[in-house]
């Protein structure tokens, strides 16, 4: 196998046919004419000519066997097979599939390449005919349920034979690693939209207050709608005009993201777990600060603290930070916040946005984090972000009507309760509360982080 992989880009990888195993495999047509001989058998045993049917049979066979041998071969044919260099979990990833024919027949048949067990898929099976020098191709989509690295297992062709009595079925060694991370096809369409100016339509609420970094850029006549406050009264005398500032929002600001992989991370909503919608919704963050010109820096850690990028600016932090997203898994164990944010202070002085990913369920936990991250708040712009599960806004909707429903009820009305004494004792300790569901969480934080950006409280 041969490739170019880019690490965010496209792998385009070619395979020379070797094949592990071929077999024989019967077609419709064998078997009709292999029915049609239940008449010969009758006649047969009426005329005392049973050799008749031993012969026929015998016939069918060698004519199959003898099409099976001088039948099409896959040597002479390259796969090539064009995806991105690393999938996204949970989205339609496209790939293209081709098939070269080097030979000097034409080859027929049907060609299916093989996913992981694990993954959904599309359209991964096609019939082709490939004249000598030409090529065929197609597309089809995966979708993987997990990140982590998996192996497509290979290509599998049934070629068809002359006579159409039997197919040759060969395996093709064409097994190739992906790698699987958050859903970077979601963050592209993001970042298509942020460069168009079109994030409202993905949710985003882009503040309307311009102007109000703190770095001077120019000077203009005044409009409607400006702030007084931005006049610059020795140019309004020169000119005879109002005149204000403008200003730009101030780059090379930093954004420090925290995730806890502990066990508050193990729960699932719809069926996946919180640790993975996080990670979704932090790249759509990232990527705003990167295209704001800000600094962004990566912390993970669960019982100790499980790695940390420093913060730095440009589109090459989004790869180095996505790497170090790649194998992150929530395990059942205590995470340790004072561990983990000594670890930070020690490292990191500068004043940032910081925003901690946690679990937020009781007033216990609302004290533990008060007492890890609430010191943070005192030289940092802290936001804690946790998700909520839709489930208990559709159980507290609907009137109870049975004795399940009602205890379904009367818990989620508890947790709910509970979450909200957790985020008042936040709020008292200064400490901002992001509280999301799954589908709202990553427009909620670019929401939040332009506020910031725009008011210039960093």
């Amino acid at each position: 196998m041969s490739g170019e992989p880019n690490e965010f880009g496209k792998s385009d990888s070619f395979f020379e046919p070797k094949v592990v195993r071929a077999v024989i495999v019967p077609t419709r047509r064998l078997w009709w004419l292999i029915i049609a001989g239940v008449p010969l058998i009758v006649l047969a045993t009426l005329v005392g000519m049973g050799w008749m049917l031993y012969a026929y049979n015998l016939l069918l066979g060698a004519i199959a066997l003898l099409t099976y041998h001088f039948g099409a071969s896959a040597e002479g044919l390259r796969i090539r097979r064009r995806m991105d260099a690393v999938l996204s979990v949970r989205a339609r990833n496209r790939i293209q599939f081709e098939i070269e024919n080097e030979s000097g027949v034409s080859v027929s048949g049907l060609v299916r390449d093989e996913l992981p067990s694990t993954f959904g898929g599309e359209s991964n099976e096609s019939k082709f005919k490939v004249a000598p020098g030409h090529k065929f191709g197609f597309e089809y989509t995966m979708i993987p349920p997990e990140r982590g690295q998996e192996s497509l297992r290979g290509t599998f062709l049934r070629l068809d034979c002359p006579l159409g009595l039997v197919q040759k079925q060969v395996e093709l060694e064409t097994s190739q690693d992906v790698k699987v991370y958050p859903n970077i096809l979601a963050l592209r369409e993001f970042a298509l939209l942020n460069q168009q100016g079109r994030l409202r339509e993905v949710g985003v609420r882009v503040s309307k207050m311009r102007g109000l970094g703190t770095d001077f850029e120019s000077l203009r006549e005044y409009s409607d709608g400006d702030d007084y406050r931005k006049v610059d009264w020795s140019a309004t005398a020169r000119r005879g005009k109002l005149i204000v500032r403008q200003y730009e929002v101030e780059r090379n600001q930093a954004v420090m993201i925290c995730v806890d992989c502990g066990r508050h991370m193990l729960a699932e909503i719809g069926g996946i777990r919180k640790l993975d919608l996080v990670l979704d919704a932090i790249l759509m963050l990232i990527q705003s600060a990167i295209a704001a010109g800000d600094n962004v820096g990566f912390l993970a850690y669960g019982a100790d603290v499980i790695t940390y990028v420093p913060p730095k600016k440009g589109q090459r932090q989004l790869g180095v930070i996505l790497n170090a997203m790649y194998g992150l898994v929530a395990e059942p164990v205590e995470s340790d916040p004072v561990r983990a944010f000594s670890y930070l202070t020690a490292r990191h002085k500068r004043r940032s946005l910081l925003v901690n990913f946690t679990g937020l369920e009781d007033r216990d936990m609302a004290r533990d984090v008060v007492q890890s991250f609430g010191t943070m708040a005192r030289s940092h712009l802290a936001l804690l972000v946790n998700i909520a599960d839709p489930r208990f806004r559709e159980i507290l909707r609907k009137e109870p009507e049975s004795p399940d429903e009602l205890f379904r009820f009367a818990s989620a009305h508890f947790l709910t309760d509970e979450r909200r004494q957790a985020a008042s004792m936040l709020q008292t300790a200064h400490l901002k509360v992001l509280d999301s569901e799954p589908q709202d969480l990553a427009k909620d934080l670019v929401t939040y982080y332009l506020d910031v950006k725009s008011r210039g409280r960093l």
